[in-house]
């Protein structure tokens, strides 16, 4: 993965993020649109950590960016990549890019892939190549016929708007799950069995398909996500007082974070965060949560 010690951010770094709009009827299924701009002019690259999120399609302009899911070497990413849903942070390198990215919630998923949740678990692939994401493949080479970011970013839009029409119905079990796993008094599976009115095989099986985990791990996910998206918004906040009220001790929420991003609290609090950091504070207000796996369904 990346280096142990953290790489300075280069001087000359200039990096941007944007969140756009989405009509209405998409806000069931997408999280945002946003535009991520870098420019590193002096050859160098910013890194930065991609906390556990949803799905997430990806189209890249420019130098690939090197990247890799839960350890392991980074590699060059393709142009369209899509990620699945993460339980594991993902590290990334990139120098010059722009890259166009739609986060895909769960009803999302069900409603526009074929593919199971689970099957791209913790893993990305290349759009381009993989059957499930063909009806996608002509966004990459319309977005670079656009130079207005609005206009692009209203083309994205449009594209997933004219899918509706063909998709599949969507079930209502899966908002529903996701609507618990967003609620911070639902801690436990058994919780989720009471909410949802289901059984525990039941909700197991939802939770594969849909949400890619076991309801046990996403529950764990949520209650670390709720701790470092306050600290996102506030990285002068003492850990202590970011932890979710479910952590029995800061010692369970510590290896948590081990878990989920790969490093302890303290070392990733040193850390630049050149890319989320800022993006945190403008995904917050565009779309009302600091990280996507904290996005309330239905917008």
């Amino acid at each position: 993965m990346a280096p142990s010690d953290p790489n300075p951010v280069p001087a000359d770094a200039r990096v941007v993020t944007r969140f756009f709009s989405l009509s209405p009827s998409l806000r069931p299924y997408l999280s945002t649109i946003y535009l991520t701009e870098i420019a590193v002019p002096d050859g160098g690259r910013v890194e930065d950590y991609l906390h556990p999120e949803w799905g997430n399609m990806r189209f890249i302009e420019g130098e690939a960016p090197l990247a890799s899911i839960g350890g392991g070497p980074a590699t060059p990413v393709p142009h369209f990549v899509v990620t699945g849903p993460t339980s594991r942070a993902s590290y990334f390198a990139a120098r010059n890019m722009r890259v166009w990215g739609i986060g895909i919630l769960p009803a999302g998923w069900a409603k526009f892939l074929s593919l199971p949740a689970d099957a791209l678990a913790d893993q990305s692939c290349d759009g381009n190549t993989h059957p499930a994401f063909a009806s996608f493949t002509p966004l990459a080479a319309a977005l670079r016929q656009v130079n207005d970011v609005d206009a692009a970013a209203a083309l994205i839009d449009a594209r997933f708007c004219a899918l509706l029409n063909d998709a599949p119905p969507d079930d209502p079990g899966i908002l529903a799950a996701h609507r618990a796993l967003v609620d911070d008094e639902v801690s436990t599976v058994a919780d989720l069995t009471t909410k949802l009115s289901l059984s525990e095989r039941s909700i197991e099986r939802l939770s594969h398909r849909a949400f890619g985990f076991s309801p046990k791990l996403l529950l764990r996910r949520q209650r670390f996500l709720r701790s470092l998206g306050r600290f996102m918004l506030d990285p002068s906040m003492a850990w202590i007082d970011t932890m979710d009220h479910h952590y029995y001790d800061q010692a369970q929420f510590t290896r948590d974070f081990q878990r989920f991003m790969g490093m302890g609290p303290r070392d990733y609090a040193a850390r630049p965060k050149p890319i989320l950091g800022a993006a945190a504070l403008a995904r917050a207000a565009a779309a009302g949560a600091a990280v996507q796996g904290l996005h309330q369904p239905g917008g």
